[in-house]
């Protein structure tokens, strides 16, 4: 049986009703027989990935490499302001603990901004934040500031997820997985930045010269904000299609490739259904007079994601953002507590020594560098397993090499070991960083992402009171044991995923049931 369609003019909107289930279809905008449109995936095959996405690549990425210095820095600067400020270590852990709960507040807020005001609004507020506080963190006369300060920073870098779901935003279909394993690559940069930059500045200059410089790249970020555009897909489902075409226009002049002839369409769909009819209804918004408050979009999200389309995949990615983040950063203080020798355990006088010890710098930097392989290891499988079996894999990988340092092992084994582990979990978290926002329709990305970023801050904020508290190494097992099961846990929810995205569109709205009034 076909499926016949009629539309209706209601305000600024149009509806269309069916039979069916969402089709997608050409639509004549007023252009009568002399053309047809054509969607926004279809415009990004045409022009290619090129000079215009490396521009965007560019943007991106350096939000990232900020993130991951601001970071990477609190390897190094609870342990070195510890004995010069005389704090506990649940003291020292906190400086980690209240950056992520600030990460856990920017994750939501600036997902549900990005969503309702656009992406660049969401990069605007994250710099300025950033930038201000990371630069004032440098002259923190006194524990309570500094902490207050570091919330600030975490806040602001709550944004970094929008920025993968902005660069997401601008690639063809095509090797899409590929391009953004590229693109992840940015974080492993920032940390193996930072490594460095402690190891040059720490022993000589101090923990504060390390905070300021470390806010060069959110000041960077900042400083080309008017230069990068804004989102043509999060601008489609705001109605705003001359925008968008504009913006893809400059991307084939950038790229020298021509857009398909006729005008942009949005495929701005919504299923409605009403309990007093029995047929399905599908909803064309164009969005050009609607409006609705940041309140009540970020309620009617929360909502959708817990929609029965959506729940099982929102829950699960929950947890799994929650799982790597914790053994993730757990792998980083791991290192930095691991280096300290056996034998200093419980001496406490001799941490501001340690900080000058060279060989924390080079075990840092050495499971630094252990982000490129994995990135090398994801970028050969993505696309050609999927997202699921690739996460598995690397889970799996992690688990096994993590499992010697349950019981105390030699500096040049434990350096081995978490090296490989490092190379597979942040593998794995970076697929989950791709596979996310491919799952989630555009109208729900940057919330649906942030929510779950957001969660897993809390990861976060717990690894280092685990890490921090097991005095320098003395007491390793128990907390390795409980990253182990962790990881174990994590993939057995990449297990229970219901959804492949490999090779798979972005769809800009999830069909979802609402009561007509």
């Amino acid at each position: 049986m076909g499926y016949s369609i009629g539309v209706f003019e209601i305000g600024d909107a149009f509806v269309m009703t069916t039979k069916q289930k969402k089709k997608k279809t050409k639509l004549s905008m007023g252009m009568g027989d002399e053309g047809s449109g054509y969607g926004l995936d279809e415009g990004l095959c045409a022009i290619g990935f090129g000079r215009f996405q490396v521009i965007v690549l560019a943007y991106s990425g350096l939000g990232w490499v900020a993130e991951a210095m601001e970071m990477m820095l609190l390897s190094f600067v609870g342990p070195a302001i510890q004995p010069e400020w005389g704090l506990s270590a649940t003291e020292e852990s906190l400086i980690s603990t209240v950056a992520f709960a600030g990460m856990l507040v920017g994750a939501y807020s600036w997902g549900v901004v990005s969503d309702t005001y656009g992406r660049k609004k969401g990069f605007l507020g994250s710099a300025i934040i950033t930038s201000i506080a990371g630069f004032l963190s440098a002259f923190a006369p006194n524990y309570v500031s500094l902490l207050i300060l570091r919330c600030f920073v975490g806040v602001g870098l709550g944004c970094g997820h929008v920025y993968t779901s902005w660069f997401l935003e601008f690639v063809p279909v095509p090797n899409r997985g590929a391009w953004m394993v590229v693109f992840s690559t940015f974080w492993t940069v920032g940390t193996i930045m930072e490594a460095s930059l402690a190891w040059w500045i720490m022993p000589t200059y101090g923990w504060r010269w390390l905070l300021g410089l470390s806010a060069v790249p959110s000041v960077m970020a900042l400083l080309f904000y008017g230069l990068v555009p804004e989102s043509p897909r999060y601008l489609c489902t705001q109605g705003r299609l001359a925008e968008a075409r504009r913006i893809l226009e400059n991307g084939s002049a950038l790229n020298q490739k021509e857009l398909p002839v006729g005008l942009l369409v949005s495929d701005h769909i919504t299923t409605l259904t009403n309990e007093n009819e029995s047929s399905e209804s599908t909803v064309l918004l164009s969005s050009m007079g609607s409006k609705t408050s940041s309140s009540q979009r970020s309620s009617s999200s929360i909502l959708m994601l817990l929609s029965p389309k959506l729940i099982r995949t929102t829950l699960l990615l929950w947890f799994l953002y929650f799982a790597n983040t914790f053994s993730y950063y757990g792998i980083i203080l791991l290192t930095s507590q691991l280096s300290v020798p056996q034998s200093e355990c419980d001496s406490h006088a001799l941490r501001s020594e340690n900080i000058k010890d060279p060989s924390l710098y080079v075990n840092v930097f050495i499971t630094s560098l252990a982000e490129l392989p994995g990135l090398g290891f994801a970028f050969f499988i993505l696309d050609r397993v999927g997202r699921k079996i690739s996460m598995e894999i690397m889970l799996l990988a992690g688990f096994l090499l993590l499992l010697p340092l349950t019981v105390q092992q030699n500096e040049v084994m434990t350096t081995g070991f978490l090296f490989g582990a490092r190379m597979f979990i942040s593998a794995s978290f970076i697929v989950a960083c791709i596979y996310a926002p491919e799952v989630y329709p555009t109208n729900l990305r940057t919330t649906g992402v942030g929510i779950a970023t957001a969660i897993g801050r809390i990861g976060g904020m717990v690894c280092p009171l685990i890490a921090v508290g097991m005095d320098s190494g003395c007491h390793q097992t128990l907390p390795v044991i409980l990253f182990e099961v962790t990881i174990l846990l994590s993939g057995l929810s990449v297990v229970i995923l219901p959804f492949e995205t490999k090779g798979k569109e972005l769809s800009d709205t999830v069909d979802l049931p609402v009561q007509l009034e």
